[in-house]
């Protein structure tokens, strides 16, 4: 009877917020590659503070070389993209602190990059941070979105994704 009472589900994940501060819809992101989709299904937050954690568990399998993005890896196998500000890659990796690196194991709410967001602004970038699943072109996830305005990083769940 209570066998599976504590078996984690294999085919579902909770993803949370990668920062604090209010959820925009990936659609409303001012970026034609984000807004139109193009890397994929997603989020974004526009921040109150900079901090940018882990959304979930999982590798760091990407730090860009300008610091303005990281990836991971899931247990379920996605693949997602943090993508800090738009147009920051121009800053070449001014304004960011990093605190982890590829092949790290992280959990969920841990601090990946530390952004000033005052000098994001005022070079002119926009601080909004989409976050993408960037393999699901072929469509093995489906997505379930929590409706929230505000959210704090790492503690706020964003969506659940599920294999189809």
């Amino acid at each position: 009877m209570f066998k599976n009472l504590f078996k984690k589900d294999t085919k579902k994940e909770e993803i949370f917020a990668h920062a604090t501060g209010e959820l925009v819809k990936l659609e409303n992101v001012p970026d034609p590659v984000f807004g139109q989709k193009v890397m994929g299904e997603g989020i974004a937050i526009k921040p109150s503070n900079g901090q940018v954690v882990a959304p979930i568990d999982g590798e760091i399998t990407l730090i860009a070389d300008t610091k303005h993005a990281f990836g991971i890896k899931t247990e379920l196998g996605e693949e997602i993209l943090v993508h800090i500000g738009l147009e920051t890659v121009g800053l070449k990796g001014e304004g960011f602190n990093v605190r982890a690196k590829i092949g790290d194991r992280v959990t969920k709410g841990q601090t990946i990059v530390e952004a000033d967001l005052a000098f994001i602004e005022k070079k002119g970038c926009n601080t909004i941070i989409p976050m993408v699943v960037t393999n699901n072109m072929d469509g093995k996830f489906k997505f379930e979105w929590e409706n929230s305005d505000q959210v704090k990083a790492g503690e706020s769940k964003v969506f659940t994704t599920k294999l189809k």
